[in-house]
């Protein structure tokens, strides 16, 4: 099959790709574009690890073709500190220790910035329905939450 070009913005820089149609948009970010901060955890959407947001919708970057990103806004993991300053999530997830081994941790706090854009108030109970795509083997889930909440709180200024 002959490659496609795709024009696509990531993490706010323009990238000109070819692409091949059978290949994933995660393919594309780590092997194309050496974005290895998503992770590929299940390759059929069941894990979370391979989170990312396209023109603001959570997916699961395993089951988008990376020619799907043609003229659209896609954001991951290495896009949300500012420099050296870390998202209050990222922060969050550090002071409460909500993270382990790293392979779910990049789609967890993908998929919790998505949750916080949306609802800057969520309740424990939104927090997990939001988050219950994304699975930890080694966290127990309950130091997520914990960061999640007090990182919602100090966004608000609460």
């Amino acid at each position: 099959m002959a490659k496609q070009y795709v024009n696509t913005t990531i993490n706010g820089d323009n990238h000109e790709l070819l692409c091949d149609p059978t290949q994933t948009l995660l393919d594309v970010l780590r092997d194309q574009l050496d974005m290895t901060g998503t992770k590929e955890g299940c390759g059929t959407g069941d894990c979370g690890a391979c989170s990312v947001t396209m023109d603001g919708v959570l997916v699961c970057s395993c089951l988008v073709m990376g020619v799907e990103a043609n003229g659209k806004k896609v954001e991951t993991i290495e896009g949300m500190a500012d420099g050296d300053d870390l998202h209050p999530l990222q922060q969050k997830f550090i002071e409460h220790i909500a993270l382990q081994c790293g392979i779910c941790t990049p789609g967890l706090l993908v998929a919790s910035k998505a949750l916080l854009e949306e609802n800057p108030d969520p309740t424990e109970e939104e927090i997990r329905y939001w988050l219950a795509g994304n699975l930890c083997r080694c966290t127990g889930y309950h130091k997520i939450i914990e960061a999640v909440q007090d990182a919602a709180r100090e966004m608000r200024g609460a």
